[in-house]
């Protein structure tokens, strides 16, 4: 009884801390622990800001995790095959969202270097407004649309109606999870990545402890863990918003400005939609890619699923990495200094290359007890062991595309970033993979769609960020804060 006091009061300090911070600065106009990055050492300012957000990503994946491994050793493999199958339709429904936040972000960490709080304040509350509608519309859309996507996947009948049941759950409580992006996506575009990381953290250990619960003690199987999923977002949304509506920054939420600004929307959709619409698309593509696979068997599905829980260990450093740049583009575009942005964008993709290749080695070496983690049932670890081995050294690719992509969308270019990952990922990847499932037809080779996607869209951007004129289009945005910014 006393060990349990012990955890209960140190979660009651943890949640009350994390929440009530904001509130001690009343007395001053600005909080510090946000981070300007128009200045000091790049290291530095990616670093603070990569890090709690990489830990926060760390966590999130965490569970994701936990999810397949509880399903998988106390259900079964296609338990886990439907858990893991579904990633490419719930990340096609939300995608919209998605860049939706990116482009909210741009624009409050642009507002937010140039100094212009009115605007901020007008762009915060329009973003979370647009949210709720979104989160409404989608949540309905997908509960519908979810046998459908399903069938498209063209997944194992054994599986199919346990994902159907996953989707229909997961879907539901969309909302939580697009609240707790936005509140996430408004407090890093002013540089604080720390709060997030704690509600992160409370988020991941209620979905693991709800894993356990409804799994192994309630049997409820995928329903079980759907719904440990969705209460646990629900609860970081709630810990979010109170952080900024207690909040006595330009930044904090009011409800007497609860309303959405047609001009600021226009802005935030403009560069936000190229993204959300890219996002979509490839995620659409990547049904595609898993209805290739899910033609091998339940095994090759579920160890797609398995490899790509672990794989997305490899990439979380250069993703957080990616959003840490498009802030540090967004604060720098907004004060003119453009040499620093390129020398964020250089750091930024060497940080990137050595930790994932670092990774990439590790998991290439432990492949066999990574996989064995999930499930020891011999196709999914025929499968699953396949596919570490044969995309994961190949993940630095990621590393350029996405610096560049956060980049330009830092300056405000998203449109870009959306027609050359469209080609890349939907136009290249559908074609390479139509030639091969209708030559050789090997599920090796369809898997390195995945990265010879990945290589011509670093080739492509590269060369468009090295040759745009982004510099002229934000001096002439700009241009009337420059004697002061700089």
């Amino acid at each position: 009884m006393r060990q349990e006091n012990k955890f209960y009061l140190l979660f009651q300090f943890t949640l009350r801390k994390a929440v009530s911070m904001p509130v001690k600065e009343k007395k001053h106009p600005r909080r510090k622990p946000a981070i300007n990055m128009t200045q000091g050492s790049i290291v530095r300012c990616l670093l603070l800001f990569s890090l709690p957000l990489l830990a926060g990503n760390i966590f999130q994946q965490f569970y994701n995790t936990v999810d397949s491994i509880v399903v998988g050793n106390f259900v079964g493999p296609d338990a886990l095959g439907a858990v893991t199958a579904n990633m490419p339709a719930t990340m096609m429904l939300i995608s919209l969202f998605i860049g939706f936040s990116s482009g909210a972000s741009v624009v409050i960490s642009q507002y937010y270097g140039a100094g212009r709080e009115d605007l901020l304040r007008r762009t915060v509350h329009t973003s979370v407004v647009t949210t709720v509608i979104l989160g409404i519309v989608l949540t309905l859309f997908g509960v519908w649309i979810a046998p459908w996507l399903v069938h498209f996947m063209n997944t194992p009948d054994r599986i199919a109606g346990q994902a159907v049941v996953y989707l229909r759950i997961f879907f539901s409580g969309l909302l939580g999870l697009m609240l707790y992006n936005m509140g996430s996506a408004i407090l890093r575009a002013v540089g604080d990545s720390r709060r997030p990381l704690y509600f992160l953290i409370i988020c991941s250990l209620t979905n693991v402890v709800l894993d356990l619960v409804f799994v192994i003690n309630f049997r409820m199987g995928v329903a079980g863990v759907a719904y440990a999923t969705i209460l646990s977002q629900i609860i970081s949304a709630v810990l979010v918003f109170a952080v900024l509506f207690r909040s006595r920054e330009n930044y904090g939420c009011s409800m007497k400005e609860m309303r959405i600004d047609p001009e600021m929307l226009r802005k935030v959709v403009r560069l936000g939609l190229p993204a959300g619409i890219q996002m979509a698309l490839t995620s659409f593509s990547n049904i595609f890619v898993m209805s290739y696979i899910n033609s091998f068997g339940p095994g090759s599905t579920s160890g797609w699923g398995a490899y790509q829980r672990i794989d997305a260990f490899t990439v979380l450093p250069v993703m957080s990495i990616g959003i840490a740049i498009t802030t540090f583009v967004g604060q720098n575009a907004g004060a003119l200094q453009f040499e620093r942005i390129r020398r964020g964008v250089r750091t930024a993709i060497l940080m990137g290359l050595t930790v994932t290749v670092a990774i990439s080695v590790l998991l290439y070496i432990l492949a066999p007890q990574a996989i064995g983690l999930f499930n020891q049932d011999p196709d999914v670890m025929h499968f699953g062991v396949l596919f570490l081995r044969l995309l994961g050294p190949l993940d630095f690719l990621v590393c350029f595309n996405q610096c560049y992509a956060g980049t330009l969308r830092g300056v405000g270019d998203s449109k870009a970033p959306m027609l050359i990952m469209l080609f890349s990922f939907v136009f290249f990847r559908q074609i390479y993979l139509y030639i091969i499932a209708h030559t050789v037809n090997s599920v090796g080779l369809i898997a390195l769609g995945y990265p010879a996607g990945w290589a011509v869209c670093s080739l492509i951007m590269f060369f468009y960020y090295r040759f745009s004129p982004w510099e002229d289009r934000l001096r002439n945005e700009f241009g009337e804060n420059e004697g002061e910014m700089l």
